[in-house]
């Protein structure tokens, strides 16, 4: 499956305005939110403040509290140009949807049939208008095809270079605002008018990335805030302890050491995390409407598959021809395409499509004397020709047709009938005049490669439910061949809502792929709603993602991007954590060693002064964040792995590096200090 082209993570496109958003997004009333990076830009500010000072007052102080303020500054910027960074992705994104619009003309048609259409600014459509729209031209708004057939290009909307066949009719009647029509023409009746379409909903959600904080960030947020507190506590007692001992902390120490020791690190990368991960959602043309969902995918336990249209193509479709005795397969498909010729549903169209595939069938070169076509009354459709009559149809309808009844019938018709109803799938009989000739089996087909994804999903731990409201024999047959773990048989929208509570009560989290009306309150209910992008509209506004190439099994992706989420969460966290510690024991020892010599045994480092020592914490405090703001974009590598062997790789690699890492940084930067005279 070809994929958006994505963006260079350090592309200049994105990278120059993310700079200038960085500037933006110091506003204090925009920084709030992130307590951890809100306190620093106080802190900051107040070492500006002493900095402005000490240039009237001592001008030697001077160099050294402009150093700590530029670098306090920095640390800021970095923390804000992370989160303008992952907003530019998306913003990126947005823009070449963008392309997609333009100021569209539309030719309505009369409501009432009568009269010819009028060309008409697209912006005017209202729901209910029909417009045609032909060949070369874009569908003004998101709608319904009511008449005919086209190939579609919606590249714009998922990134795939084939176009798609969009008919009235069956599952693939949506159409989407936006898309071009690449042959034929089709009526489509407009069910959201242009400005509320579903490109112009996704270009506002990509461009605005906004979101709601799910509860482990704001937990998460908690902690942080936890720690900053600690360790202020932390610092204004080393500050009464060095005035009790006689070593003279300046307010400008206290400040940076206070901004060295909170985990500024994962504070100022925690909104890049959760706006990335939405971002990577986009990259695997799917739709996140709510930032929680993206999180909540991470912890998935059931999901719920709508049959029709999800798992299978949704219309039955011709698979095999099954003559009787004495008659040849080629004859059987000349008579089922012949008797096909006047069926334009799409089960029709599929016979013709297998006779012509699989049996070299070609149009008849005779004068056609009659066509019989498709009734829903007879349930028959065929044609007579050259004085014979091919008919198709419903078993008791073609019997009728033959004067026979089911006793008088070939025991070898009946026979394939009842294996092919037994397997789930619809037979039609074939006839010439009072000769039956066979059975065509339709059946709804599995979409290829679900059943290897199926087992994918298993092997992560997600138990997959078919959902559906065909009988249980038909609903058992398609569910072996899809290789779900269970499937739930005439299901109302009631049934599938009630399965979803229950399972929620009892602490599971449950993701939802549908694509029809019916769909649409399961997938509300569920913690993650995965929508199809050629499904209904309520299917598609009750979910909280929509799934732009209508893959059912698209939710491996989602549930690896939702894993990788949290992973890279969790690892920075720990890293940050880790971080913070190390930094605190690095820093302690130079700053209160000439006080208190005994504490040089803990000056392993060998920092040369107590101004470099806290100026190197600074600056290697700021540089470690725009170091990770790439992993930070990217996330951890998901691996499916236990909890107890992540917890441990967390500790090992991120932990463990969160207390190496300081001290070595930190040495190079005073050495480099000292060495410049910056102190």
């Amino acid at each position: 499956m070809s994929r958006k082209t994505t963006t260079h993570l350090m592309d200049r496109a994105i990278i120059v305005p993310a700079f200038r958003q960085a500037f933006l997004k110091l506003d204090p009333r925009a920084l709030y939110k992130n307590p951890v990076i809100f306190v620093t830009e106080a802190i900051a500010a107040l070492v500006t403040l002493f900095f402005i000072r000490d240039l009237v007052a001592t001008p030697a102080d001077a160099l050294f509290s402009g150093q700590i303020a530029a670098w306090l500054w920095f640390t800021v910027l970095f923390a804000t140009f992370a989160e303008a960074v992952a907003e530019g992705r998306g913003k990126a994104q947005a823009e070449s949807l963008k392309r997609a619009k333009t100021d569209l003309m539309a030719y309505r048609l009369p409501r009432n049939g009568e009269g010819l259409e009028e060309l008409v600014p697209a912006a005017s459509l209202k729901v209910g208008d029909i417009v045609l729209v032909e060949a070369g031209q874009l569908i003004p708004g998101d709608g319904e095809v009511i008449d005919g057939v086209a190939s579609v290009n919606e590249s714009a909307i998922t990134g795939e270079s084939a176009p798609v066949i969009r008919e009235a009719g069956g599952d693939r009647s949506a159409v989407t605002g936006g898309t071009q029509v690449l042959s034929d023409s089709i009526k489509v009746k407009i069910t959201v008018p242009p400005g509320g379409t579903f490109l112009d909903r996704m270009i506002a959600l990509i461009e605005g990335a906004e979101r709601q904080r799910t509860p482990n960030e704001i937990a998460l947020s908690i902690l942080l805030s936890g720690l900053t507190l600690v360790f202020l506590i932390a610092v204004v007692t080393l500050g009464g302890l060095a005035f009790y001992s006689g070593t003279i902390l300046s307010i400008t120490v206290l400040s940076a050491l206070l901004v060295t020791l909170i985990p500024t690190t994962i504070g100022g990368l925690l909104s890049a995390i959760g706006i990335a991960g939405m971002d990577r959602l986009v990259r695997f043309n799917v739709i996140a409407i709510s930032g929680r969902a993206v999180e909540a995918a991470g912890d998935v336990d059931t999901l719920l598959l709508d049959k029709t249209g999800t798992v299978t193509f949704g219309n039955r479709m011709a698979t095999d021809f099954i003559p009787l005795a004495g008659v040849s397969a080629q004859e059987l498909a000349e008579a089922a395409m012949l008797s096909s010729q006047a069926d334009e549903t799409p089960e029709g169209r599929s016979i013709v499509a297998l006779a012509k595939g699989d049996f070299a069938v070609t149009e008849p070169q005779h004068k056609v004397d009659a066509v019989i076509p498709f009734a829903a009354e007879t349930r028959i459709s065929g044609v007579d020709i050259c004085g014979k009559s091919y008919r198709k149809g419903a078993v008791d309808a073609i019997l009728r047709f033959a004067r026979l009844d089911d006793a008088s019938a070939p025991q070898g018709f009946r026979q394939s009938v009842e294996k092919i109803a037994r397997t789930g799938g619809t037979p039609l009989a074939v006839a010439e005049g009072s000769r039956l000739l066979g059975v065509i089996h339709l059946k709804d087909v599995v979409k290829p490669g679900i059943k290897e994804r199926f087992a994918e999903l298993r092997a992560m731990g997600i138990r997959t439910v078919m959902v559906t409201g065909d009988n249980p024999v038909t609903a058992a047959a398609i569910a072996s061949e899809a290789g779900v773990d269970d499937f739930l048989a005439e299901a109302t929208p009631e049934d599938k809502l009630t399965y979803i509570r229950n399972e929620q009560k009892g602490g599971k989290l449950i993701a939802m792929c549908g694509d029809g009306t019916n769909d649409a309150p399961a997938l509300a209910q569920a913690d993650v709603g995965v929508a199809m992008q050629t499904g209904t509209q309520a299917a598609r506004e009750a979910a909280n993602m929509v799934d732009l190439d209508s893959s059912p099994t698209k939710l491996i992706e989602i549930v690896e991007i939702g894993k990788q989420l949290l992973m890279t969460r969790g690892s920075l966290t720990t890293f940050s954590i880790a971080n913070d510690v190390a930094k605190y024991f690095a820093i302690i020892p130079a700053l209160f060693i000439a006080t208190y010599p005994a504490l040089g045994a803990l000056n392993i480092m060998d920092l040369g002064s107590p101004r470099s020592a806290i100026l190197s914490a600074v600056i290697f405090n700021a540089l470690i964040i725009v170091a990770l703001i790439p992993l930070a974009l990217k996330g951890v590598k998901y691996r499916p792995v236990g909890a107890a062997a992540l917890l441990r790789r967390n500790l090992t690699v991120y932990g463990l590096g969160g207390l190496v890492l300081p001290f070595a940084g930190i040495k190079i930067v005073d050495v480099i200090v000292n060495t410049l005279h910056l102190v």
